[in-house]
């Protein structure tokens, strides 16, 4: 494994990092107080080319790898969490399984206007009361002709109110629904213009408020059976393969908050003053700083031994589970104290920390909350887990024409 970036990698970097402070850093303060999700985001990063960062360009991507990706997630987050989000949904959750799951024509159809920021992509998965337990949700689709009929609701589901393209887990196994055999789940495309396809806005979060959540209603929602994603019965293998992505995107975003804990910490901590002298030069400061850097350090180490297994074309399950979990835990503790630095200040808006403070507690919650992976992490470590060659993966890089 090579650590060092390449000439693409420090290109796709520089690229993110002036996109957010032209875009995002100047405005994030308001769009945060005021719950504002600004959509001309997304104009402009299809404009930059970010919608189709990982993409092949036979699909109308920018055909960069998953490093790329990762330092992508970085830098967006290092100015807002919400700014990530898109990336995580539009690209990890939704595009990448588009990549490895659909057919040409659903790619042709979906797949590349998504990468040219013509259409938005997200994920449906979680439920009012299905999340960790992912084979409780209540969704069901049933088969009418070349129809399949969706009923349920999807809850917390990043840009349920902006996106065009909804990745929707449903039963179409009744019988293995009553036996939570989740071999009866199936995964559909679905349109926001379908018939029976409703949508709303959550308000009132702790974090991410700039971002935009809500909810997903199905009430006799009309879905081809064309856009059904895999074989029916696949559904549940596609959305954990879904998740694996997210989870990635997760991972490196999170390291990019811890860095942005560190680098406003450095800076308040050098000019202001106590006892006569900067507050950087008492030990204790000097100890929750060399946390942040430590902690910063191995996260993104973490992550990007996942995107090397991803762009070898392995599977980096385990890997990806353990690089998000340690990397929502550091910027947990990096952005605790980082408020804690910034003392009082830190305690309101006037510094950006206490947006870091309230963005990252979502991470250790979405996408495998941190007691899941820990105990995939210990299952793992236990033997009780081993991973099993599924039907689809993700392709090297570069891509296969």
């Amino acid at each position: 494994m090579d650590f060092a970036l390449n000439e693409d990698h420090k290109a796709v970097q520089k690229l993110c990092h002036d996109f957010a402070a032209k875009y995002i850093t100047p405005t994030i303060k308001d769009n945060d107080r005021n719950e504002h999700f600004d959509r001309s985001l997304l104009i402009r990063m299809a404009d930059a080319d970010i919608l189709g960062l990982c993409i092949p360009e036979k699909y109308g991507g920018a055909g960069m790898d998953y490093i790329s990706l990762g330092l992508a997630c970085e830098e967006l987050e290092y100015a807002d969490t919400s700014a990530r989000v898109i990336l995580s949904v539009h690209i990890g959750l939704n595009s990448l399984t588009l990549l490895s799951w659909g057919t040409e024509e659903q790619k042709e159809k979906y797949l590349t206007p998504q990468a040219k920021g013509q259409m938005i992509g997200t994920y449906g998965l979680t439920e009012p009361n299905a999340g960790s337990d992912a084979v409780g949700l209540q969704t069901t689709a049933v088969k009418k002709g070349d129809t399949y009929i969706l009923n349920g609701e999807k809850m917390w589901i990043s840009l349920a109110d902006v996106a065009d393209t909804f990745l929707i887990f449903a039963w179409t196994d009744l019988e293995k629904k009553q036996k939570r055999d989740h071999s009866g789940i199936t995964g559909f495309i679905v349109e926001r213009n379908f018939p029976g396809i409703t949508t709303g806005t959550i308000h009132g979060k702790l974090g991410v408020r700039a971002g935009n959540t809500g909810w997903i209603a199905m009430q006799d929602a009309e879905v081809p059976a064309a856009n059904m994603l895999g074989n029916e019965g696949e559904g549940f293998g596609i959305a954990m393969f879904c998740l694996e992505q997210g989870r990635y995107t997760v991972a490196a975003g999170s390291t990019g908050l811890v860095k942005a804990s560190l680098d406003a910490s450095l800076e308040y901590s050098q000019t202001r003053k106590t006892f006569t002298v900067p507050i950087a030069e008492h030990q204790l400061v000097k100890e929750m700083i060399a946390n942040m850097y430590a902690g910063f350090e191995y996260a993104r180490l973490l992550w990007m031994k996942a995107g090397w297994l991803r762009n070898e074309g392995l599977r980096a399950t385990r890997e990806t589970s353990l690089a998000k979990w340690i990397a929502c835990q550091e910027a947990e503790k990096a952005s605790t104290d980082a408020v804690q630095v910034h003392g009082a200040y830190g305690f309101c808006d006037e510094y950006p920390v206490e947006r870091f403070y309230r963005n990252c507690k979502g991470a250790s919650i979405y996408e495998g909350t941190r007691e899941i992976h820990k105990l995939l992490q210990a299952d793992y470590a236990l033997g009780y887990r081993v991973d099993k060659p599924r039907r689809k993966n993700l392709p090297p890089w570069p891509y296969p024409d």
